[in-house]
């Protein structure tokens, strides 16, 4: 597939220590220079195969032909004239598309903006325009972006606080339910009627934010019936609630958006990653009326919703159609699930939890099965291992010792036995 290239992944690495600054992490030194579909190849010529997707990027896989072919069109029309200053009619149709997609049967309006973080900060805005309010409850272990909003919606410290001085006010946090770590629903619940008590009053809270499914908290995902107790104690107080579906959206979990498992419908939901097939795009779909609190020229950007990545959106969500992959999702959920009990079974006994919603799969590594016994230690030990046998993993969790599974939802089932295969070959030999 690629030739080497004159350089070594050392040399690259040395550069890089010396022009980009260290807040910048990189979890593998290895630098890609092509990628196709599940593969990825780095500037030695050696071949990985994928379970990161760019952190739940390339749900369509690397390089789809049909989104290259689609975005080489708009390039050749145009790449920017900004949607503010004279629109165009992706940006529409995407819209409109999103809208008829996203849960529930209220009608909707779309804005699309340019990362996670400005889509989540646009919510938290949306929100607080529609009910005149300010505060706003979000989860411990949850990830909302590393601008100061974002930050502060973030239920974790190191690394995403360290440092940056002082939070923005009125927000707070409750525990996300964790079976596994003794975290109730009840108890979640009981927590946020704590936060009206104690803390700020219900008719001041604009909005609850929450991932259906926790991404770099650990792939904790919330049942179906927390999240209808969430829709309800929302409606009950006129409370916004946002799903961020950044992370879990455009397929992952075996829907389009992960909440539809639960039945409701969010009153704002944000999205991005996937969403374009690698292109730079997000947004914010809510309910009409919501979404219309904010003034003219209160939202926008002058990237936000590029042609480019509204091209790409649009041709991702015909794939997703066509290609039936919510159904593939589940299919690859499926394949995981086996393979890893089967490991477990077999003898990795530092697997502890094995989980899954779609495509959306983690396990997690402790000690002699315990899952209070955390193994951060041994779970980076595997991510690198996995790395120098052609195999690219990531790592998540509050306590930093879950293993998260994102393939491509195009990716054959050879690929991903393949590095099943080269998974289960460390966890037996290193056991």
């Amino acid at each position: 597939m690629f030739e080497k290239k004159n350089i070594t992944n050392n040399e690259l690495w040395t550069r890089r220590e010396k022009a980009v600054p260290r807040g910048v992490g990189s979890i593998h030194q290895r630098f890609s220079a092509a990628a196709k579909n599940a593969e990825i190849w780095d500037v030695e010529g050696k071949r990985y195969i994928d379970f990161a997707t760019g952190i739940a990027v390339t749900n369509t896989g690397h390089g789809d032909a049909r989104i290259i072919e689609a975005v080489k069109a708009q390039i050749d029309a145009f790449s920017h004239t900004c949607f503010q200053v004279t629109p165009y009619e992706s940006y529409v149709e995407l819209a409109e598309k999103l809208n008829i997609l996203a849960p529930g049967h209220t009608l909707k309006k779309t804005i699309f903006l340019t990362t996670g973080a400005e889509a989540v900060e646009n919510a938290i805005k949306i929100a607080r325009a529609a009910t005149k309010r300010s505060g706003v409850i979000a989860f411990k272990g949850g990830f909302h972006g590393r601008t100061f909003m974002g930050m502060a919606l973030t239920g974790k410290v190191a690394p995403y606080k360290t440092g940056f001085g002082g939070n923005i006010p009125g927000i707070y946090h409750a525990p996300y339910p964790v079976p596994y770590h003794g975290i109730t629903e009840q108890m979640a619940l009981d927590a946020i009627a704590d936060i009206f008590k104690c803390d700020i009053a219900a008719h001041d809270v604009a909005a609850i934010i929450l991932e259906p499914v926790q991404g770099e908290g650990g792939f904790y995902a919330a049942s179906p019936n927390f999240m209808q107790s969430l829709r309800n104690l929302c409606d009950t107080h006129g409370i916004m609630l946002i799903c961020d579906e950044i992370q879990t959206g455009f397929a992952r979990t075996g829907k389009v958006f992960a909440s539809e498992h639960a039945g409701i419908e969010p009153d704002l939901v944000t999205v991005a990653k996937a969403m374009a097939g690698g292109f730079p795009i997000s947004g914010v779909i809510g309910k009409a009326d919501v979404m219309d609190a904010a003034l003219p020229g209160g939202l926008g950007g002058t990237y936000g919703g590029s042609p480019l990545g509204c091209v790409a959106g649009l041709k991702v969500l015909e794939i997703i159609e066509r290609d039936g992959l919510c159904a593939r999702a589940d299919a690859i959920g499926n394949l995981f699930m086996k393979r890893l009990h089967a490991m477990r079974k077999a003898g990795a006994s530092e697997i502890g939890d094995i989980r899954n919603i779609g495509a959306m799969i983690a396990i997690e590594i402790v000690e002699e099965g315990r899952a209070e016994k955390p193994d951060p230690a041994r779970t980076a030990e595997i991510v690198q291992f996995a790395a120098d046998k052609g195999l690219i993993l990531l790592s998540c969790g509050i306590r930093g010792n879950v293993i998260r599974f994102l393939p491509a939802l195009s990716a054959p089932d050879k690929i991903l036995h393949e590095g099943l295969d080269i998974l289960e070959d460390i966890l037996m030999q290193q056991r």
